[in-house]
């Protein structure tokens, strides 16, 4: 259970490396770099931590699936983006298929 509290942690430090990421401006904020440095460097040690445990394709999958629907919700909320009817509808096939992955899947390291 561990793994995923590991990849949780992972994929919550992803977002807000990539939300800090525009901020930082091409890198030429100090503040919003450091934060984007910091969130990487803390999702990379988490995902490799879950990944003694997880097959990578099933971990990558949970990682970019739940991390496109968080950075999506904090970019609405954050920086007022907004998002069409494909874009929902494609998110939407993402994350039923991590949901396919998670009740399906056999899958073993």
């Amino acid at each position: 259970m561990m793994q995923y509290l590991y990849l949780g942690l992972a994929i919550i430090c992803e977002v807000i490396a990539t939300t800090a990421l525009k901020s930082a401006d091409g890198f030429t904020r100090l503040q919003p770099s450091l934060i984007v440095a910091v969130g990487y460097f803390a999702a990379f040690y988490m995902l490799s931590l879950a990944l003694r445990s997880i097959p990578i394709g099933i971990a990558y999958a949970i990682w970019s699936g739940a991390g496109i629907v968080l950075i999506s919700i904090v970019a609405l909320l954050v920086h007022g983006q907004k998002l069409d009817v494909p874009a929902l509808i494609g998110m939407g096939l993402i994350v039923v298929g991590v949901g396919v992955i998670q009740l399906f899947s056999r899958a073993t390291v």
